[in-house]
């Protein structure tokens, strides 16, 4: 027997749940990315549906070989939470801030921060197989062995800026701005980055001064279970909160002239075509309900899949309901606060400008190289193996989300020197034919057929590339 809803709406509003959820139209979905393609300036590609695979990227124009593909910028995007520790980034489009001083300065200093609040995983007795486990688990994931501290005080000069590294002027950030609200969570490379943000999202999920207190409290118990849980729920929260908004300021604009020219004018049904229209862009990228494509863990047996998939469901319905919590309004309560969505999200990275100093002094010649390694080699013992992390998240790609996959792509994502900020940039991996589809690879192409069709399962489809068909035992 199938056990009932988790929430109840799904039996009330289950037409316009419906209509979120359904599939655009071929009509709908052309002249979506036509405006998308012409607003960003992509003509080198185009998107088409195909019957059998759905959407596709096609190429409008051939390019050779390390030709760019395409720049996409972010829609909704997120840092990983313990990523927040290493890299000190925009919040808005990911570019690293501050200077290389504070970035250095300041992962240290959380790394030793993080690691006196999970020093309690170290106070239990534990024999030697169980030290490397339990050093995995606590902290920020760093092996600590290969570390030597720093004498004291010098943290404090970096991140204070007494302390300037040689060179490192060759590597300027943007100065850090604060939050409009004064949540002192984010920070942006400028003050266009800050009002994007706050206009597009930020403003609901602000826990700053500017909050109702009570909607700060029940912000602050959704942000604690994303972050317990999986911070793919501070996703969702943002192509939520950018949705509203976007409806609201759709509502804004249309009020008065629908009323001038409709004197029979319907506002429930006008608000709700508003809140499709504002849906649009997520609608474009849904594919299936979270908890009906994760893939199963290699733990669970199958005959367990179903009680998986239920606590999956209650978990994200938990997150969902935290959320509404939060920044309920009754205009939208009955639709976006029901059902978290699976949209096809893509890893967020930014090269760290951290790593490219420290290969700048490697690569100095003496007297200037041994002069500054006096001063830079303790730092760099210091940090270890972390001084290359770079800036990881998860984001929403309106055009990149459309790719299809194969394993012998013919483009790939691809960060070059002067890309320094979260776009997606797509790079062609050999000539590409004007009219033939632009794929890329959602897993490492390099992995056996097993297991490449394993990672694909959170995908929810079988491969059936070239690649594949040849090697299916």
């Amino acid at each position: 027997m199938e056990p009932p809803p988790i929430c109840s709406i799904d039996s009330l509003c289950s037409n316009q749940i419906s209509s979120l959820l359904s599939p655009p139209s071929s009509l709908l979905l052309d002249q979506y990315y036509h405006t998308l393609l012409s607003s960003t300036h992509s003509s080198a590609i185009n998107v088409q549906q195909d019957p059998n695979f759905g959407k596709g990227v096609y190429a409008a124009m051939p390019f050779n070989e390390g030709d760019l593909v395409l720049n996409d910028r972010i829609f909704v995007g997120v840092q990983h939470c313990q990523n927040k520790i290493d890299c000190f980034v925009c919040s808005f489009c990911f570019r690293f801030i501050g200077s290389i001083e504070l970035q250095i300065g300041r992962m240290l200093y959380l790394q030793e921060v993080n690691a006196s609040e999970n020093h309690g995983c170290n106070e239990m007795e534990m024999d030697s197989s169980d030290e490397e486990e339990s050093s995995q688990q606590c902290g920020s994931g760093s092996s600590s062995k290969t570390k030597i501290p720093l004498p004291e005080g010098v943290v404090e000069s970096l991140m204070n800026g007494q302390l300037i590294l040689p060179y490192s002027k060759e590597f300027p950030l943007p100065s850090p701005v604060p939050c409009h609200g004064g949540c002192g969570e984010v920070y942006y490379c400028s003050a266009s980055c800050a009002e994007a943000d706050w206009e597009s999202s930020h403003s609901l999920l602000c826990t700053g001064e500017r909050s109702d207190p009570a909607r700060r409290e029940a912000l602050l118990k959704f942000v604690k279970h994303a972050n317990e849980t999986n911070d793919i729920f501070l996703l969702a929260a943002k192509a939520i909160s950018t949705t509203i908004l976007r409806y609201r300021k759709l509502k804004a604009n249309n009020f008065d002239e629908q009323v001038k020219r409709d004197k029979s004018y319907d506002s429930n049904n006008h608000n709700f075509s508003l809140l499709l229209e504002a849906w649009r862009p997520i609608s474009m990228g849904y594919k299936r309900r979270w908890w009906d494509c994760v893939a199963l863990p290699e733990d669970i047996d199958s005959s367990d899949e179903a009680s998986f998939r239920m606590q999956i469901k209650e978990l994200a319905f938990k997150s969902l309901q935290l959320l509404k919590t939060a920044i309920f309004d009754k205009e939208y309560c009955n639709n976006l606060y029901n059902d978290p969505e699976f949209i096809f999200v893509s890893d967020l990275v930014v090269a760290s400008p951290v790593e490219d100093y420290f290969l700048y002094i490697d690569d100095l010649t003496d007297p200037n190289k041994e002069e500054a390694e006096k001063i830079t080699q303790p730092i760099l013992d210091a940090l270890g193996e972390d001084y290359s992390i770079c800036c990881q998240g998860t984001a929403f790609f309106a055009l990149q989300s459309c790719m299809n996959h194969s394993c012998c792509p013919n483009a790939k994502a691809f960060k070059r020197d002067e890309d320094r900020d979260g776009q997606a940039t797509i790079i062609a991996l050999r000539s590409i034919s004007k009219g033939e589809e632009i794929t890329i690879s959602y897993v490492d192409e390099d992995l056996p057929y097993d297991e490449r069709q394993a990672s694909l399962a959170d995908y929810g489809f079988r491969c059936r590339c070239p690649k594949c068909i040849e090697e299916e035992p």
